[in-house]
């Protein structure tokens, strides 16, 4: 596929759909938050956790070792697997008080390359968990790759259902601009023409991409 195929696809859907506003926060360090209690679960069931952390003034990494594991797994359970997600937000506070003492400002500073090793070396943060980090909390110029992501290019033809996460994301950054809206708001459209369209049994005649 050419670059300006890519871009008609992502003009075609931001036509359709208009800007997305994503990453739905209000701060960079809820974005990570988010970032951790969506895995494997819906927005919906993450922003019950974030609410219930929200709630009781616990939505801040220099909390979060002040909690007690049970205790914290018990204020996300609605996100599922809390266990390993409490333990994920104890490592990702550990990591931002011991290595940027929560600063977000002083992390946004680091190269690109050397904070997603860092992130994918904390327990439970795989390379999409890593990029949104990056994305929406950093805003770094890296593209996000979900499994509505492949769906949808693999189905047109675009990709392979099995190829990897590192070269679905070499596709899209090879053929669209490094720029950080770009990739922030192409990866939303296309989380919200996969919610919409990407059924069970798909709607693929509905689609805005029909036509590619």
């Amino acid at each position: 596929m050419s670059q300006p195929t890519l871009l008609k696809i992502y003009q075609s859907l931001l036509s359709a759909f208009g800007p997305q506003h994503w990453w739905p926060a209000n701060t960079a360090e809820e974005v990570i938050f988010g970032a951790i209690l969506a895995q494997n679960t819906t927005w919906e069931n993450a922003k019950r956790a974030i609410a219930a952390l929200k709630n009781t003034e616990n939505l801040s990494f220099k909390k979060i070792p002040t909690i007690n594991l049970e205790e914290l797994a018990d204020l996300i359970k609605s996100a599922r697997f809390l266990n390993q997600k409490a333990k994920a937000l104890k490592a990702v506070a550990d990591y931002l008080g011991n290595t940027y003492n929560f600063d977000i400002e002083k992390m946004k500073k680091k190269p690109l390359g050397k904070l997603r090793e860092e992130l994918l070396n904390l327990y439970r943060i795989g390379p999409e968990t890593a990029d949104s980090i990056l994305l929406y909390a950093l805003e770094k110029p890296i593209f996000v790759i979900d499994a509505y992501t492949k769906r949808m290019f693999s189905q047109h033809g675009f990709m392979k259902s099995d190829d990897s996460y590192e070269a679905y994301q070499k596709f899209f950054m090879d053929n669209l601009p490094h720029n950080v809206q770009v990739y922030n708001e192409f990866h939303a459209l296309i989380v919200h023409t996969g919610y919409l369209y990407c059924k069970p049994k798909p709607l693929c005649e509905e689609c805005p991409l029909s036509h590619f």
